[in-house]
């Protein structure tokens, strides 16, 4: 099953996956309220519940790490994405697989793989998944995840009985949507922030949450942490699982105080960390705005490239060179999972 290493790293170049390079694409986003980072380190809060969300490489890691650990994180919100352990540890399957459709994701076998390695306790008992709020959401002109890949997310998250809302209505390209994208809805440009004149945020918070209250469009009142990688890391070196040396995490002074908060680990996709595009997913993903008024803690792990994966993206097709990628003990799931303990205790 595991593709050789060298192929491995001579393919990763060219994954579908990897975003085209920049266009012209303005849109007339507003200013999103933001606060700058401040060195610091993560402590631990009162958290109540975990969940997840991503776009594109990110909603593929999203999507490890609540069937992984579905035991404590409790919903997902993916953006352009596809099944878990759609690529089976081969860059062709997931060129072709996930992201174009010229090859068929075998849902079935992914769903067998999933029982199979719940029995084995390599990831948490797949009946928790069932019930379980999950989001997902495609773009029409999304070229690069086809939404046949997209649909097959949505079957195999209610073939174990999650409960799913499928955004599926809007003309948006490869991208996080968002009210403060800078980005015309129908493209797939840098910084893959798009503006339809929706509030998927909204959406989805609703979903995972429950009732939401409106976002903040003032000042924030919260810290944006910026914190070291490499204190979570599983080997001790962040950029050893092609990780950025820093990640950002923001809390609200309501968090920050004592009360009791929810957790929300938010992940960007290929070419869309900090190391490409500084600070703009933090700032526009219209999570830290809803963050503030919501008593919810928003943690970005941060991917950067390295020589096997030139854009940046998380591993979710086994460019580190380990099968183990999907499940308990792969670098990047424990790497995040970590930082998810100290934050919750």
């Amino acid at each position: 099953m595991p593709t050789p290493w060298k192929a491995l790293t001579a393919l990763a170049a060219a994954l579908l996956l990897v975003l085209p390079a920049p266009t012209t694409a303005a849109s007339a986003a507003g200013t999103p309220p933001t606060v700058p980072p401040v060195a610091g380190s993560l402590n631990t809060y009162r958290v109540s519940a975990v969940y997840v969300a991503g776009v594109s490489s990110g909603g593929y890691m999203a999507t490890q790490l609540q069937v992984a650990y579905s035991s404590r994180i409790r919903g997902a919100a993916i953006f352009a994405a596809g099944p878990y352990y759609c690529a089976q540890n081969n860059v062709a399957q997931a060129l072709y697989g996930c992201g174009d459709n010229q090859y068929p994701t075998y849902l079935s076998n992914l769903e067998s793989y999933t029982r199979t390695w719940a029995s084995y306790g390599w990831i948490d008992p797949v009946g928790n998944l069932s019930g379980q709020p999950v989001y997902v959401y495609h773009g029409s002109n999304d070229n690069t995840v086809k939404k046949s890949v997209s649909d097959d997310l949505v079957r195999y998250y209610q073939h174990f009985g999650a409960n799913v809302q499928y955004d599926s209505g809007s003309a948006a390209g490869h991208a996080w949507v968002t009210p403060y994208g800078p980005v015309g809805c129908a493209a797939t440009a840098s910084p893959y922030l798009n503006d339809c004149g929706t509030d998927p945020q909204n959406s989805f918070l609703r979903k995972l949450l429950g009732a939401v209250q409106p976002r903040n469009t003032g000042p924030l009142g919260g810290t944006l942490i910026r914190f070291s990688q490499n204190t979570y890391a599983t080997n001790g070196w962040a950029n050893g699982l092609s990780m950025d040396a820093n990640g950002f995490a923001y809390v609200p002074a309501s968090c920050a105080a004592g009360q009791t908060c929810r957790l929300l680990v938010a992940l960007h996709g290929c070419a869309q960390g900090y190391a490409a595009v500084g600070t703009a997913f933090v700032d526009r993903a219209n999570l830290d705005q809803y963050a503030d008024t919501n008593n919810l803690i928003v943690l970005y792990p941060q991917a950067t490239a390295s020589g096997a994966n030139p854009n940046g993206c998380w591993d979710w097709w086994g460019y580190l060179g380990a099968s183990n990628y999907p499940i308990k003990g792969g670098g990047q799931v424990e790497t995040i999972m970590n930082m998810v303990r100290r934050l919750d205790g």
